[in-house]
């Protein structure tokens, strides 16, 4: 079996202090070394195993490439085992106690093949078709029962290692229990469950591994590493777990590993691990593949820091490597993200004088940047340009044209939109009509939004949850709660399962309805199907039981949320201090916002806001200037709300005298007043005036 030589970065295992508890690493430009000097001996220090498996060494190569001038000639025996009954299930096949005289020819005749050869012949096997692979399994009973090759575990590897490459991880899994598992075999059946995205199975493999005594090699780290990159979410906490379980092991770095580890941490989101080990590379004079320095720049934007982002690009540059698209299109992804149009203009063009030709995506960033900007004539003329250099947009283009247009309000150009699209030859996508559902419903335009419903379904496109979830909720937001129920009974009968965003939409409307036994039946039909119920679950519960008043109902979700383990975010303290506020229960008020406090979490705005209204709707003025005071204490900026929030307290004890003031203080603050805040300075004054008369 013919693999992969050694790489020639390989170091010495990193005994540094725990990355995890640095958060300071912003820049990878000045480095110091994280690990001694590269040895030639650490440089080919291997676990035995690993290197049956994975590696062949130049004398291998040598001894296959003088074997080429040998003829042997295998179809007799591939004839002969295809024809002879299906190997037997013995984990440890006998030597046969008489040969008939075809056999014995046989075995004299391939009594000299050397090993390198029975291990290419199996590998080609394998790789082929099921017949193929039932001979090569019958080959490894043969040659065990008769002695012909040594270490019949690697043979047992190589086959399985085939299996994996062949996408037949089942047919692995089979053979793997003709034999009790080897070092060989642990790490040949990871690699396939890796390969194959069976990330479960991988872990659960390496963990019974070294409960064996054994340790997996580098070489499973990364694919392992890898498949949990290839996943739409990852897990960074699996990430950390994974490299500890690398240096537990003494497991060496070498350059593939490492740049697997940064990808891996860079879709994560974690930036700063990601930098981490960037240094790492850099520290051993070690270079990063372009697509994981594409990576960082990615995640690097995506957390916004840009200026990072371009350190990065800049340190590609010098290192004498051509940045591609690609590249550019990280960091253009990051000035769109930051909203610096100049930026993105400017690198855009400094890829024109590369010689690079803007790509599908290119565009798509540009025009989303002068969308943002809510520059239209500029995101068309784009588009243009895009179409005369033969660069055909997709639906997506069209889709960020439209959600810009819905996020200025502007949702009768929806259809103008899908007319442009059609001319250029695009089809809508379920993207695309599921972002002109959404303009067209948050408008109350929910004719139109059904027709477009229809229309989708009419062309063949399948709604998906995001479609459903949409629908769904703008009809309950608008009052519309039997048409709601109605479509989430469609929905079930279509055959698409109700996510935790749906229950949640619906347990919100029942209990809009005040409907509580189908509320607490939703929460059940919810669990029973798998799924978990999430913050927003018991946010909108807390909501709903709080503005009924049924408060004793609204604690319990909040218990029974901590009791799982789930933190309860302001959000919820929010609606349990508005809901007491409603109602003038200040008292209780401040005992939530006290638990709030002890539960670790800021006060945001909106929760002293509602504090504030809880204090004037129990006439508590003082205490309700004191909360205006805590927030400048703190350093939050209290907004029209505020203001306007304690203007009302002030006339509903009849201090009209003092409205003026606190108006004049929110202007000063850089606030505008808006129409409420308008209207209760004219009512207070016209009191004053009135008062004045009198």
């Amino acid at each position: 079996m013919l693999l992969p030589q050694p790489l020639p970065t390989r170091f010495p295992p990193l005994h540094s202090t725990n990355p995890f508890l640095h958060h300071h690493h912003h820049h990878p430009i000045s480095h110091r070394p994280l690990s001694p000097a590269i040895t030639t001996a650490a440089s080919t220090r291997t676990s035995l195993y690993s290197t049956h498996l994975h590696l062949t060494t130049d004398e291998d190569e040598n001894d296959i490439a003088s074997l080429k001038n040998r003829r042997y000639d295998f179809t007799p025996l591939l004839d002969f085992l295809s024809t002879a009954a299906a190997p037997s299930d013995s984990t440890s096949p006998s030597p046969p106690s008489s040969l008939d005289p075809t056999e014995l020819s046989l075995v004299e005749s391939y009594r000299s093949v050397p090993a390198p050869l029975w291990h290419s012949l199996l590998k080609n096997l394998s790789s082929s078709n099921n017949s193929s692979i039932q001979t090569a399994y019958s080959l490894v009973t043969w040659l065990q029962r008769h002695n012909l090759c040594f270490s019949f575990e690697l043979l047992y590897s190589i086959l399985i290692h085939a299996l994996g490459r062949s996408e037949k991880l089942y047919e692995a899994f089979l053979l793997s229990q003709k034999q009790a598992l080897t070092p060989f075999t642990y790490n040949a059946l990871i690699g396939a469950c890796a390969r194959n995205d069976d990330l479960e199975k991988a872990l659960n493999l390496m963990q019974r591994m070294r409960r064996d005594g054994y340790q997996s090699d580098f070489v499973n780290y990364s694919l392992v590493i890898q498949s949990l990159t290839r996943r739409k979410e990852i897990d960074s906490g699996m990430l950390e777990k994974l490299y500890e379980d690398i240096e537990s092991d003494n497991i060496e770095l070498d350059a593939q590993l490492l740049n697997d580890i940064i990808v891996g941490f860079a879709k994560a989101g974690d930036a700063d691990k990601a930098m981490y080990f960037l240094a790492v590379i850099q520290g051993n004079g070690l270079s990063a593949k372009t697509a994981t320095t594409v990576a960082v720049i990615s995640v690097l934007g995506d957390t916004g820091r840009t200026h990072e982002a371009e350190a990065v690009f800049e340190e590609l540059k010098d290192g004498g490597l051509k940045p591609r698209a690609r590249a550019y299109n990280a960091l253009l992804k990051a000035y769109v993200k930051a909203g610096s149009l100049r930026d993105a203009e400017s690198i855009v063009s400094d890829m024109e004088r590369c010689g690079l030709s803007p790509d599908e995506q290119t565009y798509s960033l540009l025009i989303d940047a002068y969308a943002n900007e809510g520059r239209w004539e500029s995101a068309r003329i784009v588009l243009k340009e895009m179409q005369d250099n033969k660069v055909q947009p997709n639906s997506y283009v069209f889709s960020r044209i439209l959600a810009g247009y819905r996020d200025r309000g502007e949702w009768q150009r929806s259809f103008q939109v899908l007319k442009e699209m059609k001319e250029c030859g695009v089809q809508p996508d379920r993207h695309f009509y599921n972002v002109m559902i959404d303009a067209l419903g948050k408008y109350n335009c929910l004719d139109h939004a059904m027709a477009t419903f229809e229309r989708m379904r009419s062309e063949g496109i399948q709604p998906d949850n995001v479609t459903w979830n949409t629908l769904i909720d703008c009809h309950s937001k608008l009052g519309h709660h039997m048409k709601a129920e109605e479509l989430f009974e469609e929905m079930r009968e279509s055959g698409c399962l109700p996510c935790t965003m749906t229950y949640n939409i619906m347990i919100h409307s029942f209990g809009e309805q005040a409907r509580w036994e189908e509320v607490k039946d939703l929460f059940g039909k919810m669990q029973s199907q798998g799924l978990l119920p999430n913050v927003v679950t018991y946010t909108t519960l807390v909501d709903i039981y709080g503005q009924s008043g049924r408060f004793g109902e609204a604690i319990e979700c909040l218990e029974d949320m901590k009791s799982k383990g789930l933190k309860p975010s302001s959000t919820m303290y929010n609606a349990l201090i508005n809901a007491y506020a409603q109602r003038g229960m200040s008292d209780k008020a401040v005992h939530a916002f006290r638990v709030m406090r002890a539960d670790g979490l800021k006060p945001s705005i909106l929760v002293l806001n509602s504090l504030i209204n809880a204090f004037g709707e129990d006439s508590r003025v003082a205490d309700a200037f004191s909360v205006l005071q805590f927030m400048k204490e703190t350093d939050l900026k209290p907004d029209v709300v505020t203001y306007t929030t304690l203007m009302k307290a002030l006339i509903r004890v009849e201090k009209f005298d003092q409205v003026p003031s606190v108006y004049e203080e929110m202007i000063l603050s850089g606030c505008t007043p808006d129409r409420k805040a308008r209207a209760m300075l004219r009512s207070a004054l016209q009191y004053m005036k009135q008062t004045l008369r009198s």
